[in-house]
This record gives C-alpha cells, sequence and structure tokens, in this order.
C-alpha cells in the first residue's frame, strides 16, 4: 500500500487464493529421424524441432513414405535365412536395397496407439544414408524445447550396432543428466531374432553400460504390424524386373491355360521390362495382380518385411493413451496393441523370467500374444530393475511430472523475501497440489498425511546461514503408488463343515 497524499477514495485488492501448481504435460514424444522432405510453407524444418498433433499434419510437413525397393535374389544353398517364396522347388529371397527408414512407418504406429501431440526431428532425407552423427545431432536440438517428455529414435535401428548402442546411450545421458526430464524409450537391435539363437538381449545389456539406466525402458521382440497395406506395393518396388518377369513367365508355363490365355498373360508380364509400355502402371499392376498369385506372393512378403517395425513408437503411443486416461502413475503395461498382427517372436512364460529380472538389473519389457486378448504388453521396468526406489516406469515418470509442475510453479518465488509468509504460501501451494493427485489416484496412503508430506522454515529445512546465503529449501515426501506386478492367490483346502 503506497503513501497517499492526495484525498479521494482508493481501491485496493488483495489475494484470496495461493498460486497453484499446473500440472504438467507428461505425454509429449519427440521422434527424430529421416523424411521425405521437411518444410512448412517453403521454409526448411531440417534439423528442427517441429510440433504436430496428427498423421495427415506429419504427412503436410514431412511427406509419405518411403519408396523401398527389394531385389529378387537366388537363396544360397545351406543359408539359414527363411526364403520368402520358392518356384519350381527353388527358394528366393527377397532383400531390401540401401538404408530402412522407420520414421514414416513409426509415426503411423504412434497415432493408432493413441499418440497426440508429439515432436519431429528431421535430420535428413530418403536419398541420404543413415547416419549416428545426424541423429545425436537431433537429440542435441531438444535441448532447447521444454516440452517433449519422451525421446524415440526408431531410424536408430538401421545403424550398425556399435553406432546404434553409441546413440542410444547419448539418449541416456541427454534424458538423465542433461535435461533430467524426460524419457527414453529404447529398441533391442536383432529384436525380430529369437533370444538364444542371436543373442540380441545379452549382446544389448552388455553393451549398454549403467548411466541413467533409470530414465529409460527398452521392449522385445519387434512387431508384425499392418500399417503397410499390399495396395501400397507394386512392381515398382522390385529392383530387377527381368528376374520378376522371368519367374512369372515360369509360373505361366506351369499353370494349365490355353495357349491364348498364356499369350495373354506373357504380353502383360512382357511390359514389365519393355521401354513402351501400353498400360499404365496401376493397369498393369492390377492385371499382373489378377492373373498372377506368384507376384501376389511376392509383394505379401514385401509387405511384411516393411510391417516388420521396432516397438518403441508404439510404446510411445501407449504411454501417451494411459496418461491421458488414467494418468502418468499408472503402468502402461496389460495393454493391447492396435496395428499389430503379432509380435515378431513368441515368448513363453519362462522365456520372459531372464528379460524381467537378471543379476545385471537392465529389465526388458516383454510384448507377447495371448489367445484372446491379443497382443499385449507385459512388462512396466525401467532399465535399472535393481533399483527399489526407480524399477517401474511410472514411478520415474511421475516423479519427472511432480518435479517439473512444482518446479515451474515456485519460479515465482524467486527474489521473493526469505520470511515466515513466503514459506507458508510455497508450502500450502504444494499441499494443494499434491492433494489433488492423491485424489486421482496418483500418491498411496489412505489420508493425505500418509500419502505426502511438505516441510519448510527455519529450523525445519534451513538454517540461519542458509537464509543469509540467499536459500530457500522445500522438502517434499511422496508415496508414488507401485503396480502390482505379482499377484499371488493362496489356496488352501478346509475341513467339511456340513
Amino acid at each position: 500500500m503506497g503513501q497517499y497524499k492526495t484525498p479521494g477514495v482508493y481501491i485496493v485488492e488483495k489475494n484470496a487464493f495461493p498460486n497453484s501448481v499446473v500440472e504438467v504435460a507428461t505425454a509429449v514424444p519427440a521422434f527424430i529421424g529421416y523424411t521425405e522432405r521437411s518444410d512448412n510453407k517453403g521454409k526448411s524444418l531440417l534439423n528442427k524441432a517441429w510440433r504436430i498433433s496428427s498423421m495427415s499434419e506429419f504427412i503436410s510437413f514431412y511427406g509419405g513414405a518411403p519408396k523401398s525397393q527389394f531385389a529378387i535374389n537366388a537363396q544360397k544353398k545351406g543359408s539359414a535365412i527363411e526364403a520368402d517364396f520358392s518356384v519350381n522347388d527353388k527358394a528366393y529371397l527377397l532383400e531390401l536395397q540401401g538404408s530402412r527408414y522407420f520414421l514414416y512407418h513409426s509415426m503411423m504406429l504412434f497415432f493408432q496407439n493413441g499418440g497426440g501431440a508429439c515432436y519431429v526431428v528431421s535430420v535428413g532425407k530418403f536419398d541420404e544414408a543413415i547416419e549416428k552423427n545426424k541423429l545425436e545431432s537431433g537429440v542435441k536440438i531438444l535441448l532447447k524445447e521444454q516440452e517433449p517428455t519422451m525421446v524415440v529414435i526408431p531410424d536408430a535401428m538401421s545403424l550398425d550396432q556399435k553406432d546404434g548402442i553409441a546413440l542410444q546411450q547419448a539418449m541416456l545421458d541427454h534424458c538423465g543428466r542433461v535435461m533430467k526430464n524426460r524419457f527414453a524409450i529404447l529398441d533391442i537391435f536383432d529384436g525380430d531374432k529369437e533370444v538364444q539363437d542371436s543373442g540380441c538381449v545379452e549382446n544389448f545389456r552388455n553393451d549398454l553400460g549403467t548411466n541413467f539406466l533409470d530414465y529409460a525402458a527398452a521392449y522385445y521382440p519387434w512387431l508384425n504390424t499392418s500399417v503397410v497395406q499390399t495396395s501400397d506395393l507394386s512392381f515398382e518396388n522390385i529392383t530387377n524386373l527381368d528376374v520378376l518377369k522371368e519367374l512369372l513367365d515360369t509360373e505361366v508355363d506351369n499353370t494349365q491355360l490355353v495357349d491364348a490365355k498364356k499369350e495373354e498373360i506373357k504380353a502383360q508380364i512382357t511390359e514389365l521390362t519393355s521401354d513402351k509400355k501400353t498400360s499404365t502402371s496401376a493397369e498393369l499392376h492390377k492385371n499382373l495382380n489378377a492373373a498372377s498369385q506368384l507376384y501376389g506372393a511376392i509383394l505379401l512378403s514385401a509387405r511384411a518385411r516393411l510391417n516388420l517395425l521396432p516397438p518403441s513408437a508404439a510404446m510411445a503411443g501407449v504411454y501417451s493413451m494411459v496418461d491421458n486416461f488414467r494418468g502418468v502413475w499408472k503402468a502402461p503395461a496389460n495393454v493391447s496393441l492396435n496395428g499389430v498382427v503379432s509380435p515378431a517372436v513368441e515368448i513363453t512364460h519362462d522365456q520372459q523370467e531372464d528379460l524381467n529380472v537378471t543379476t545385471a538389473g537392465k529389465s526388458i519389457n516383454a510384448i507377447r500374444s495371448f489367445i484372446g486378448e491379443g497382443t499385449l504388453v507385459w512388462g512396466a521396468r525401467t532399465l535399472d530393475g535393481n533399483s527399489l526406489d526407480w524399477r517401474y516406469i511410472n514411478v520415474r515418470r511421475t516423479m519427472i511430472m511432480l518435479e517439473e509442475s512444482i518446479k515451474l510453479a515456485t519460479k515465482a518465488y524467486v527474489f521473493e523475501p526469505n520470511v515466515s509468509n513466503t514459506w507458508v504460501t510455497i508450502k500450502s501451494m504444494v499441499n494443494n497440489f499434491l492433494t489433488s493427485i492423491w485424489k486421482r489416484g496418483g500418491l498411496a496412503g489412505a489420508t493425505p498425511e500418509d500419502a505426502f508430506g511438505v516441510y519448510v522454515g527455519l529450523g525445519e529445512t534451513m538454517t540461519p546461514q542458509d537464509i543469509l546465503d540467499g536459500v530457500l529449501r522445500v522438502t517434499v515426501l511422496v508415496a508414488l503408488s507401485r503396480p502390482a506386478e505379482f499377484i499371488e492367490i493362496t489356496f488352501q483346502q478346509q475341513m467339511q463343515k456340513s
């Protein structure tokens, strides 16, 4: 209240309520990878974090799917790789040419599983080789963004394992040491292969290191999805059309058709390698698909290869969906995956034991299929599986949310007098916020006093020297809810009573 010098009526308004703590967003992943293009109405978005909220926005800014090219090659004798198809008892493989760009199809999987607002960092185009340094530079770009709460890099699986692990270590360092307010979702290299045969999980655990494991989770195996349709593919996805023509001719020769019909089909097949085509590409594809079973089988094999995706993007969608409908304190597990046909590898109950609990502590969350339930996420642990504090994903992410929310709210009191009025205001503000979280089930306890405690004051959290140094200390104790990971039901016989 100022000093009055002029006679008159003065109105003074006083705040009746303390400042409130606003809960920060928890379901905002940042995706880093390669795209077809990166522009916004002529303005480049390359190496920039750009916020989108739908697949249509992604397409408008970053373009469509990569034009994947396959070569048809005969399978070598003694090869352990399963053949994609066979003709006259001769096995053939479809070999992907160039790099595999996962980001576009991973974004489709993210939005199908409940994803919403997210950030995209495009570090290059489809005609460029996938490089660790470019993807790692995308991680550094996120230093300037405060909103993202998750980091996902599906294209890391296209690097060799040494570079990929180094990139994942950079993700852990970014989340756990630099920012401390976001969570990394990691994929397993060769996650489409059996654990016993490939040693993929053991290699992942041995190479990843031990730093900041509580800020990340990993999932196994990869997923057989349905994001790519057969209609998205045609003979234009085959590089060696002469081999395709030869195989289709062989199929026609071995079918029991009248000669006139054979000649009609062969004329269409000839157009594959002809410089002068009488049909458009769409018409030729339609005719070949109708006339040849082998042609359809080859496209189905190519589709299956493209639909094999790492699970990190789908899990980012699950995190977002669970956060929005249940809260960040609900473990993102026992949830079915949309757009997923099956896990690439079927895991049994016994096989999951080593994934979930290990002496190294690096827990790997399993994705399993159950009869009548579909494909479920069947694990909710961080990579720091031996830590009683940070073993569970929801515990770490809930703590991040509480820390960031209270941090932003108390920023308003920087440079305020370090006196009891300020202490009481901050204490009541934090108390009100934590009470609301407790009422929604985010904290464990029958009463608010059991769920949390807020302490601030001289002789309680501060010494006279702290006040002279300009330090205001607030201590917050919270009882976070943990998932019922193991439910034990005891059965016992009793004596007959009647």
